[in-house]
């Protein structure tokens, strides 16, 4: 059975550092691409940050960020721990939502894999 939890989240002051985690089993995790979402509330879901595969057209571990959190944000991955990571640095109010991580091949739909979501909260 195909499991993805993520943890991590809670309360976290301005200019303060987070890190969420992802854990999927009963999968090759390393054949995988990662990404984070998040959804503030009332507001639709966004791109956060990616992490490419091994063995797809790109090169394994090649990561991507959306403009809000570049500089701010990293994504990485433990491939022998089936675990992929969002460190969060100087986080701001704007950041709070709720971050789920996705797992999946490419745009394959038959591939395709969320958890249920982690809360990160940075009051203004």
């Amino acid at each position: 059975q195909i499991q993805v939890v993520e943890s991590g989240g809670g309360l976290v002051q301005p200019g303060g550092s987070l890190r969420l985690s992802c854990v999927a089993t009963g999968l090759t995790f390393y054949s995988y691409d990662i990404t984070w979402y998040r959804q503030a509330q009332g507001k639709e879901r966004e791109l956060v940050a990616r992490i490419t595969r091994t063995g797809g057209d790109v090169p394994p571990g090649v990561t991507s960020y959306a403009d809000s959190v570049k500089g701010r944000f990293a994504i990485t991955r433990d491939n022998a721990a089936s675990t992929a990571y969002l460190h969060m640095n100087n986080v701001r109010p704007d950041d709070t939502a709720a971050y789920y991580c996705n797992v999946h091949i490419g745009t394959d739909r038959g591939y395709n894999f969320w958890g249920q979501g982690t809360q990160v909260t940075v009051p203004s």
